[in-house]
């Protein structure tokens, strides 16, 4: 009976515990029938953004350690999401270049 390689170190030697795998080269156990949670982005609109979208600044925000003001409708391209409290969207922004920006202030366009 084969097993799924570890998802920390990738080592083939998994054993099965109970209802749980086990790596014996980085002791990470898992459950191989749970489900993965996925992290979902949602913009100011409740819609669902993924790398590559299109999106708007949905109202004035200014640029932390700059003077720089990001307008309204100010377009921009999803390069990268990452999950954080503060900052999701790795953006390269028209006009300002790349910047992070919270999803609640973007809308897809």
């Amino acid at each position: 009976m084969s097993f799924p390689p570890c998802p920390n170190c990738q080592s083939e030697y998994v054993y099965p515990d109970q209802n749980h795998l086990v790596c014996p080269e980085c002791a990470h156990e898992w459950d191989p029938n749970a489900v993965e949670e996925t992290f979902t982005v949602k913009d100011a609109n409740g819609t669902v953004l993924t790398e590559g979208d299109k999106v708007t600044v949905a109202k004035d925000l200014k640029v932390k350690g700059s003077s720089l003001v990001l307008k309204i409708g100010t377009k921009a391209v999803i390069k990268r999401i990452v999950e954080g409290k503060d900052h999701q969207l790795d953006c390269k922004m028209d006009g300002a270049g790349d910047m992070m920006v919270t999803a609640a202030f973007v809308k897809k366009a």
